[in-house]
């Protein structure tokens, strides 16, 4: 089993890939597909090659992408073959006039839109299958829900920009879909507030529009950045479900709090030190 070491690895990795995208001049939309798409290549992440398994054994995943600047958005949700889910959802944002497709339909269009594909072994990883047969042994324990990886950016012409991506919560049924591929839920940008990418119990943050309402607060009830996510986790808290976020405003504050036990989770500020951490803890900065 994977030590607390290399997941702050990992999370550095995505960290350096976004930094050096916008180092290079990329866009901070740029920024957070890179950082995602670095943790969808990690086995360690539940997200992409290290996507859990649903009831039935299969993979199924989901992704989004939001461009704070015209708020434009695309999302993919039950798929499985696409290498990198982020891009695929990117692909719906760019080259269709649609927001969310879903199964079927958005792996045809992948395929037509040159989207690499990877071959099912790429996807199967021992430990997340040994996870599901505990899960499917004992019902009444509760596996391990590793979440979602998501990514937030702000860029040097201030636009602002939040990418998700995950295979969603081990055991599932089949066709599931949770927050992450929903605009408003688990993922939102618009220059004005603020970019949010969300982890947790997705029919919670669904119910609740739980990265809008980050927005919204900043918009309507002028609180700053802390105020609003910290509002929103302990406001679903209330409701029953747990979970955190990574935000980021127009004048790039942060936020990342979160309600479970641990949420791995970094970031880093133009030519300054990398911050990762697990849990309640200090950040490791290098």
């Amino acid at each position: 089993m994977a030590g607390p070491g290399s997941y702050h690895d990992g999370l550095r990795r995505a960290l350096i890939a976004g930094r050096d995208t916008l180092a290079a001049g990329g866009t901070a939309l740029d920024a957070v597909t890179q950082a995602v798409a670095s943790l969808e290549d990690d086995p360690l992440f539940n997200a992409g090659r290290g996507s859990v398994f649903t009831s039935a054994g299969t993979q199924e995943m989901d992704a989004c992408v939001m461009d704070g600047t015209e708020r434009r958005a695309g999302a993919v949700a039950g798929v499985f073959g696409p290498r990198n889910p982020v891009l695929a959802a990117r692909a719906v944002m760019e080259r269709s006039r649609h927001v969310l497709l879903i199964g079927e339909g958005a792996l045809a269009f992948c395929r037509q839109q040159g989207v690499v594909f990877c071959e099912p072994d790429y996807f199967y990883t021992e430990a997340r299958w040994r996870e599901l047969q505990r899960a499917l042994a004992d019902p009444s324990r509760k596996p391990p829900q590793y979440g979602t990886v998501g990514a937030v950016a702000r860029d040097r012409s201030g636009n602002l920009a939040a990418a998700s991506s995950t295979g969603g919560m081990t055991g599932k049924a089949p066709g599931r879909v949770g927050d992450t591929p929903i605009v408003g839920a688990g993922t939102y940008a618009e220059n004005a507030t603020c970019a949010v990418s969300a982890t947790g119990h997705g029919e919670f943050f669904i119910r609740h529009a739980a990265a809008f309402a980050i927005a919204a607060r900043l918009r309507y009830a002028g609180q700053s950045l802390d105020q609003a996510a910290r509002g929103v986790i302990d406001e679903l808290m209330a409701a029953g479900g747990s979970g955190g976020v990574v935000a980021v405003d127009c004048d790039g504050a942060l936020a990342l709090p979160f309600s479970t036990a641990g949420m791995y989770r970094g970031y880093v500020r133009d030519g300054m030190a990398i911050h990762t951490a697990i849990y309640d803890e200090p950040y490791r900065s290098e």
